[in-house]
């Protein structure tokens, strides 16, 4: 799903889970919600978001309904070098990540080629390629001022 089509709006994240063939449960929708505002979020930060509207909810339980979803297709996970499991909505375009080496914000960046798999290997060893993983490194705007 492309940025531009991320909605947080409760009637449209329960018809994305309906769609999805997945029951349609309050903690799911308030970790979708939470990841159309806070892309590239970790567990604790999206339980963290969460709490206010699930008092009753855990880690645990954050991580369930994150494996669930991604299960689904409804969220892709990531994982930067040195850093947990982050999770985004944005799926199914094959784009790619920059990092910042020194606050760790993530960034989404549009596939180098323009369509999945995005990258030739030199040699496929015969498999076949469904997907490319890039992330590319280096110093955000924020950190290279100095702020």
């Amino acid at each position: 799903m492309s940025p531009t089509q991320l909605s947080a709006d409760p009637a449209e994240l329960r018809a994305e889970l309906q769609r999805a063939g997945l029951r349609v449960t309050t903690p799911r929708v308030a970790v979708l919600a939470a990841l159309t505002t806070q892309p590239h979020s970790g567990a604790d930060t999206i339980f963290r978001t969460v709490l206010d509207d699930l008092p009753t909810t855990s880690v645990q339980a954050v991580y369930g309904v994150l494996g669930s979803l991604t299960d689904a297709g409804l969220l892709r996970r990531i994982e930067p070098a040195g850093s947990s499991a982050l999770y985004e909505r944005r799926t199914g375009d094959n784009h790619h990540h920059l990092v910042c080496t020194s606050c760790s914000a993530v960034e989404d960046v549009d596939c180098a080629t323009g369509e999945a798999p995005c990258l030739t290997p030199s040699q496929s060893h015969g498999f076949a390629i469904d997907q490319a993983e890039v992330t590319f490194w280096g110093l955000c705007p924020t950190c290279q001022s100095g702020h």
